[in-house]
């Protein structure tokens, strides 16, 4: 480590998006573990985080008080709970730090608080923060806009392993919101998360969304344009977790030098 490595904070430490963190941050120049955190009551806690991740042991001791570690640090990388990442963006805005937040599956109500810590935190939050699936994001954006919706169908398909508790992946809801914005509609009114039955014919200028879990898949989505007589697929396929585990770091290396406030990986990567 040296005197200028940013001081980060790994929340659900003992986790399996914890433990890359931990390996990756190890890994990469400019960054350090400085802490690590995990839920009162776990059986982690007091164990070395670097040896729960198979590095061996590091001297960084998982805790179970946030705040204490927050106050010293710079950032906290955050793949955790939606009410965990909440809790977690008020210590941060408490502390002034980065606060990385890669959770999914959280609220309209969670995003309002995440705002209102951006007051004082740089809180940079992402459905995915892969560099590829962002750029992918990016493409949607432009496929939809060019492709209209008078004679081209959006699907957006993803899978994902069979714990995945959130449906859709916070990333197919990512492309989906990059579709919407293409079209200049809002999403909300305009996807069809479920069919069953007898839906009847696709309503024209509609996002449709299918989810499929099973096995041990990191994470594939597909966005496909669906026209008469041909059809224009996007796709990303993850293959390890450390792609969100780098990105993370470089969006907290990032923040560093930033105002406080709300971003993205877009602002991070430059393609907002």
């Amino acid at each position: 480590m040296s005197g200028t490595d940013m001081k980060l904070v790994v929340v659900g430490a003992a986790g399996r998006m914890g433990q890359t963190l931990v390996r990756t941050i190890n890994a990469m120049p400019g960054a350090t573990v400085f802490a690590a955190v995990e839920r009162p009551g776990s059986a982690f806690i007091g164990r070395d985080a670097g040896e729960i991740a198979g590095l061996g042991p590091t001297g960084v001791v998982i805790t179970d008080k946030p705040l204490e570690a927050f106050v010293e640090a710079e950032g906290v990388l955050d793949f955790t709970s939606p009410a965990a990442s909440v809790e977690f963006s008020g210590l941060a805005a408490q502390a002034r730090i980065v606060h990385v937040i890669g959770t999914t599956g959280c609220s309209v109500d969670d995003e309002t608080k995440f705002r209102a810590a951006a007051r004082h935190a740089r809180i940079v939050k992402s459905g995915n923060m892969s560099l590829g699936v962002n750029l992918l994001g990016v493409l949607t954006q432009q496929a939809a806009r060019a492709l209209g919706p008078e004679n081209w169908d959006i699907e957006i398909l993803e899978m994902h392993h069979k714990h995945k508790v959130d449906a859709p992946s916070g990333t197919a809801l990512l492309l989906g919101e990059a579709a919407a914005r293409g079209r200049d509609i809002g999403l909300a009114e305009h996807s069809v998360r479920v069919r069953d039955g007898h839906t009847g014919a696709r309503v024209a200028g509609t996002i449709g969304f299918a989810t499929l879990r099973g096995g041990s898949v990191i994470g594939e989505h597909s966005v496909i344009l669906a026209g008469e007589g041909e059809q224009v697929t996007l796709s990303h396929s993850a293959t390890d977790r450390a792609i969100f585990a780098r990105g993370a770091v470089t969006a907290a290396l990032w923040a560093r030098s930033q105002k406080p406030g709300f971003y993205s990986m877009l602002d991070v990567l430059g393609l907002s």
